[in-house]
């Protein structure tokens, strides 16, 4: 009688428990307390260890508690609070090539383990050095050298609103401690030159560059070396619009690719030498040689994420395979699963982590193997990747980028196979050349480039037609895994009946509920977009923009990276009407990028602002939309173009109540409008002039608005110390609540027939890394929500 077979401590049940409970951890408000993490670990390896109890129970308890640890570990080492904008010594090695951009250099520091940094000491810092005009001051930085620096720094800190960006996510997920910037430019000293992998990536990066003369270069370092700095806007454009952007960086099916293509030269040296198979025998060499071609590979691209991703998954398939345990592919993905959360389970906070596992468990599922070989089988089942690809990744994709790409599919069908299988070995085989002598990868890499151009056209082609980027607005927390359920069921064998009905689980992520008003009720929006201001206001059927955050010139656009984010979560194709308030940067530098991205039907501004295809807003201008009537208070007819004081005024009036947006005017203007203006003047809410600034609020104004609600829009630590304190108690003493956004993200206020509601964005969706809730509590008066 042969003993049963032992059940394998890895399942694919196993590893899908251990994700869950990380993910479970992660997805908390706010982080388990590490004690409590502690004993959870400590009793599921005890669990593990001694075979008792349900396995899968003990892998979510291990998930959950190892997830706690890390991520109370990154939310231990960022910057105190009180240290925020000190001025501290930082000495460090640069870890990452520097992006140079006309007015500043921006580069990530590695600070000394024996540093006198205090808490930054063996830390990961993000610094830019400012150009400021002097450009002796700003000299080259190169990644791998050692400098010391006098900086002001803070803990990681983001914009909260509707479809952006999550940066305080990315900076937990990358153990980032601080970021900041170079403040006394003359202390800066380079301790010592270049060296290390990162010397190596820059001088093979100059080298491509210098070797290929054309524009090409950029794609070529962007896949040889996962250098993505020359890359522009418009070229990101057109990856996203293919749905390529998976590729053209160092990702983690290229460096699959590597390993594969290593394995495969370690059997043919294998079976050129005998006596060396006799030594090791050849799938524990090829595995081996596996592991080194992807861990190169990776060292190549810096050790980005993604590539580490996939160096940990080759090695754990690699290392079964050396240990001479063979194992499915579903047991070699449930491998790789555990050892990527078990090394870093912040991993699971990067779309690229869900993306590669789910896209190789959706082609095991559906794509068994098969004993029919040929080109025509090889074509066959390389599309039926493409189409199971696209509807099981969508869902994830609507969930994490808020887009999809209808034109996704047709475009991997030929850059998946010409770029990975062309131009990324011709760009790798000049860079190994180049590698071994100076000059020899040169004529490699300009076939690369050529080769890399046979294509572009056409994706420049597709990204111009309508099967190009298809914008979703925001959806609700089980609309994904509805849309997974419905990708499930619709790619179930054919034959079984209902599958068309699978569609319908698609509806709430596809079409989700926008949260329109009813006819004579308001929604305005006031964005989280830094030291400035950006209002969307929605009526049933129309929107109207008022102001567009600031932008810096060659840099931060809050226009491109907040303002049309928001608009597209929240289901908006099109303005019915913009009004630039007036012409300062922190109110109108986002609009040059709104309208390239939105169209708008009619764009005002003050007359004499100099905002090129605006009409004038004149004091006396009314429309009604949907029930709600809008109405220009400031500036008068013939007023003069002053700035601040020249800035439109908007009163929103419905049955319900009013609202006022004001601009940056200051004291004399508010006086002149409760003067000539009073009854429109009330309102139940209103923006704080000039976020919140000395110059603003004046008190019989305050008094004049009655308002029950005071929203400031000012960014976290602004230099200026708005809103100042006097000018938040002013507003308080008038029976006004006061909401910020630099605490509370996005202001969702909904006038309605039920009432007045005030929605913040963190307050609504809390995180554990929300900054916010870790920091000092606010000023007094300063309102997290309703």
């Amino acid at each position: 009688m042969q003993p049963a077979a032992r059940t394998p401590l890895i399942t694919p049940l196993s590893a899908a428990m251990l994700t869950a409970g990380a993910l479970a951890a992660l997805l908390l408000p706010r982080v388990v307390p590490w004690p409590i993490a502690l004993v959870l670990l400590g009793g599921a390896v005890a669990a593990i260890a001694v075979g008792r109890g349900r396995p899968a129970l003990a892998a979510a308890l291990l998930g959950f508690g190892l997830a706690s640890l890390h991520a109370a570990y990154a939310l231990a080492i960022q910057l105190p609070a009180d240290l925020e904008r000190a001025e501290l010594a930082v000495t460090g090695r640069i870890v990452d090539l520097p992006m140079v951009e006309p007015r500043r250099t921006r580069f990530t520091l590695q600070v000394d383990a024996d540093a006198e940094a205090g808490p930054l000491r063996g830390r990961t810092v993000r610094l830019s050095w400012y150009d400021h005009g002097r450009r002796s001051a700003r000299p080259v930085i190169r990644a791998g050298e050692r400098w010391t620096f006098r900086v002001r720094v803070r803990a990681p800190r983001g914009l909260r609103n509707p479809g952006g960006a999550d940066a305080e996510k990315h900076a937990l997920a990358q153990r980032v401690s601080a970021t900041g910037y170079v403040h006394v430019p003359s202390a800066a000293r380079q301790l010592d030159p270049a060296s290390g992998v990162g010397a190596w990536r820059e001088r093979m990066s100059e080298r491509i560059d210098d070797a290929v003369p054309d524009a090409s270069a950029r794609f070529v370092r962007a896949l040889a070396l996962g250098d993505t700095r020359g890359l522009d806007e418009a070229d990101w454009h057109v990856l996203r619009a293919n749905g390529l952007t998976h590729l053209i960086a160092i990702s983690g099916f290229h460096v699959g690719l590597v390993a594969g293509f290593f394995a495969l030269l370690a059997r043919g040296l294998a079976r050129l030498g005998p006596a060396l198979v006799r030594r090791w025998p050849t799938p524990v060499l090829a595995a081996a040689s596996a592991v080194v071609g992807a861990g190169m590979y990776a060292a190549a691209a810096g050790f980005s994420l993604p590539t580490v991703r996939t160096l940990l998954m080759i090695g754990a398939v690699a290392g079964a395979r050396m240990v001479r345990r063979s194992a499915p592919v579903v047991q070699s993905l449930a491998l790789a699963t555990v050892a990527v959360v078990l090394v870093d389970p912040l991993a699971l906070l990067q779309a690229g982590f869900w993306l590669s596992f789910a896209g190789v468990a959706w082609l095991v599922w559906c794509l068994p193997g098969t004993a029919e070989r040929g080109p025509r089988a090889w074509v066959a089942g390389f599309v039926s990747a493409q189409g199971v690809a696209t509807v099981g990744l969508l869902p994830l994709c609507v969930a994490f980028f808020g887009q999809a790409s209808l034109a996704g599919p047709f475009a991997n069908l030929l850059a998946v196979p010409w770029w990975s299988l062309v131009v990324v070995p011709l760009a790798l085989i000049g860079l190994a050349l180049e590698s071994l002598f100076a000059g020899a990868g040169a004529y490699a890499w300009r076939l690369a480039a050529a080769a890399f151009d046979l294509s572009w056209p056409l994706f420049d082609a597709l990204a111009a037609s309508p099967l190009a980027l298809w914008w979703l607005p925001e959806a609700s927390a089980v609309a994904v895994p509805l849309a997974l359920a419905g990708a499930v069921w619709l790619l179930l064998p054919r034959g079984l009946p209902g599958r068309g009905l699978a569609l319908l689980l698609w509806l709430p992520l596809l079409w989700p509920d926008r949260r329109f008003p009813a006819d004579g009720e308001v929604e305005v929006v006031a964005l989280d977009v830094g030291q400035g201001l950006a209002v969307v206001v929605r009526t049933a059927r129309h929107t109207l923009l008022y102001d567009m955050g600031p932008a810096v010139p060659d840099g931060f656009d809050a226009g491109e990276r907040a303002v049309v984010p928001a608009l597209h979560a929240l289901g908006i194709s099109r303005l019915d009407r913009a009004i630039v308030s007036h012409a300062d940067s922190d109110h109108a530098g986002g609009f040059d990028a709104v309208r390239r991205a939105i169209p708008i039907a009619r764009a005002y501004a003050p007359e004499g602002s100099g905002m090129d295809g605006t009409l004038p807003c004149v004091a006396g201008q009314a429309w009604q939309w949907d029930g709600v009537v809008f109405r220009t208070l400031h500036p008068t007819p013939h007023f003069p173009y002053l700035g601040n004081e020249a800035g439109c005024v908007l009163r929103i009036e419905t049955r319900h109540g009013a609202a006022l947006l004001t601009g940056d005017i200051g004291h004399v203007i508010e006086r002149g409008l409760v003067r000539r203006a009073a009854s429109y003047v009330r309102a139940d809410v209103v923006f704080v002039g000039h976020h919140g600034s000395a110059g603003s609020s004046d008190p019989a104004f305050v008094a004049a608005t009655g308002a029950r609600h005071a929203l400031v829009s000012s960014g976290h630590g602004n230099r200026f110390g708005h809103p100042k304190p006097a000018v938040v108690e002013r507003w308080r003493d008038a029976g006004a609540r006061v909401h910020d956004t630099a605490v509370g993200g996005a202001l969702r206020v909904s006038i309605e027939r039920a009432g007045i509601e005030i929605e913040t964005r963190r307050h609504a969706q809390p995180r554990l890394w929300d900054a916010v809730a870790r920091s000092k509590p606010p000023e007094a008066g300063v309102s997290y929500g309703p």
